[in-house]
């Protein structure tokens, strides 16, 4: 029997539908691994096509591609490891699968498809895949490796399938995105696997940012009863090898690095600068710009922003009114200087005026109200909107999601823009992102460190300043009692009796309620953004438009 087992694993980042890319980083990935010496290169889930690829499979142009591609690669890496790639392949009788191919000697040595494909939260494969049948492992030469895909993985049958057909090493190739606390959960599941078979297992996982979800990577090996051999950060992008060696209980990984992962602020923060960069670097723009209002919102996104792309590459705009206080032009000014980034300076009140000049004689006699209110924004986001088409930028926005889930922003005004990184962040944990990113700066930051959002904003009361003296808490409850509530009707699905139960008052969890539904078609139309909780509003959470129901418990 041979000595040692060499593999190497590819924590990567694909490209949606860049086949060719995809391909060109899987040679890449197998020459570091044949100079390595390496016996098998693993990648993740559907690499070679990006994952998630909905619907785009469906086109058969896109997969007979992406299965051309595969044995292309096949023959290019004929002299050296076996590559193992995720790919979708559709079979001689119509079927398409998620597929995961094993490469050797110039051919397809061995193929595994998907089993128990996922249905909940964004997933929804059974849309577009067919499930495989359990399989038995592949010969790998000294060794047989089962290959359980991703979800397979969390159920008993697939696993135990394979290791009672002689699998000495379960390899789990895996796009699995990042939520608030899932690390925990697939660790769980993996050990409980590794106990099930008695086997080792490497869980890899690709590190992305595609649309509204982002891959954390986090790869680890396990040895016999759950030990941890090897755990690789989150958020980087990393090629490795790990050894496995026999021993009086079968193969057992060689220990080797053991990162620790960093809380849950900081992971969160990370994952919006990975999907800011990402999103923005994926669809061809260099630049972004966002309106920068000298609220907290707008400062903490700038920040994001800068540390994503660089503050070179980031233009922050101060759109002024009547009613923007002194202290909110200071305080946008300075954040912008202390990011280092562009600040430009441009007053809406012209153009507010010659919008109601030419309204005037449609309004004649109407008391002013919320329209003229929603003008301004409108008006901030045409200017915006402008400066983007102009400059090839893309506008950020910046709204978070008490204000999204209650309707609290202005559709074609605030709204506008091409992504949100926000989207799935509550406003009291928007203060406690910015305290986190004040107090701390890493090395994969590209903005400066120190105090980039002035304690100012953080402080003061937040507010639309679209009239006089206005405040946020003249329309919402406190935003601790609104996140609170928020949380319990979003997050966990809570009845109106639920959240009274928790303290909340009845009037006021009604009125919540009202507001979140009639406030989905606002939603609807919003931008993509980070999801980085289990209900992120998009694909986690798919309400009716139109629903006259309401809680009556």
């Amino acid at each position: 029997m041979a000595d040692r087992f060499r593999l190497t694993l590819a924590q990567w980042n694909p490209v949606m539908g860049d086949i060719a890319g995809n391909a060109a980083k899987a040679r890449e990935a197998w020459e570091a691994g044949r100079a390595a010496g390496s016996d098998f290169v693993v990648l993740p889930e559907m690499f070679l096509s990006g994952y998630q690829p909905q619907d785009l499979v469906m086109k058969p142009a896109f997969t007979h591609a992406a299965m051309a591609a595969v044995e292309a690669l096949a023959k290019d890496c004929a002299d050296g490891p076996m590559l193992g790639i995720g790919a979708p392949f559709l079979d001689e009788k119509g079927l398409l699968f998620n597929s995961y191919a094993v490469l050797k000697h110039g051919r397809i040595h061995a193929r595994r498809l998907k089993t128990e494909l996922p249905n909940y939260n964004v997933f929804d494969e059974k849309r577009v895949f067919a499930p495989g049948p359990l399989s038995g492992p592949f010969d790998a030469g000294p060794l047989r490796i089962g290959i359980p895909i991703c979800e397979d993985s969390w159920f008993p049958d697939v696993a135990e399938a394979m290791a009672e057909s002689g699998a000495d090493l379960l390899v789990v190739p895996n796009g699995s995105p990042y939520r608030r606390g899932k690390f925990h959960v697939r660790m769980h599941h993996m050990v409980a696997r590794v106990v099930e078979t008695g086997l080792p297992l490497v869980y890899l996982n690709q590190v992305a940012g595609q649309d509204d979800q982002v891959f954390d990577g986090g790869s680890f090996v396990l040895n016999r009863k759950g030990a941890l051999a090897v755990q690789w950060p989150v958020f980087d992008e990393k090629l490795d090898h790990v050894d496995f060696a026999p021993g009086p209980d079968g193969w057992a990984a060689v220990e080797g690095e053991k990162a620790t992962h960093p809380g849950d602020l900081e992971q969160d923060y990370r994952a919006m600068v990975l999907s800011v960069g990402d999103y923005m670097r994926k669809c061809g723009f260099k630049a972004a710009l966002l309106g920068l209002s000298g609220g907290v919102d707008s400062a903490l996104t700038a920040a994001v922003a800068a540390d994503a792309l660089g503050p070179e590459n980031l233009r922050a705009v101060m759109l002024p009114s009547e009613y923007t206080s002194e202290h909110s032009l200071e305080d946008a000014k300075l954040a912008a200087e202390r990011l280092g980034c562009r600040y430009d300076f441009v007053p809406i009140g012209p153009g507010r005026q010659a919008i109601t000049e030419t309204l005037a004689p449609l309004f004649e006699g109407l008391a002013p109200d919320v329209t003229e209110e929603n003008i301004q924004s409108r008006l901030r986001g045409l200017l915006l909107m402008a400066l983007s088409n102009k400059f090839g930028e893309m506008l950020l926005t910046t709204g978070n999601k008490s204000e999204l889930a209650v309707g609290y922003a202005t559709i074609y005004g605030d709204m506008n823009g091409g992504y949100n990184p926000l989207k799935d962040v509550y406003k009291t944990r928007v203060f406690e992102l910015c305290r986190w990113r004040n107090a701390n700066h890493r090395s994969w930051m590209k903005g400066p460190e120190g105090e980039v959002i002035p304690a100012r904003i953080i402080d003061k009361p937040p507010s639309a300043e679209l009239r006089a003296d206005q405040k946020d808490s003249d329309s919402l409850p406190p935003y601790e009692v609104l996140d609170g509530i928020l949380d319990l009707l979003v997050d966990h699905e809570a009845s109106l009796a639920d959240c009274v139960e928790a303290g909340f008052d009845r009037e006021v969890v009604k009125r919540i309620e009202h507001l979140l539904y009639i406030s989905e078609y606002k939603r609807f139309q919003s931008a993509p953004g980070t999801r980085l909780t289990n209900r992120a509003f998009w694909l986690d959470r798919r309400y009716p438009i139109v629903n006259r129901w309401r809680d009556g418990s």
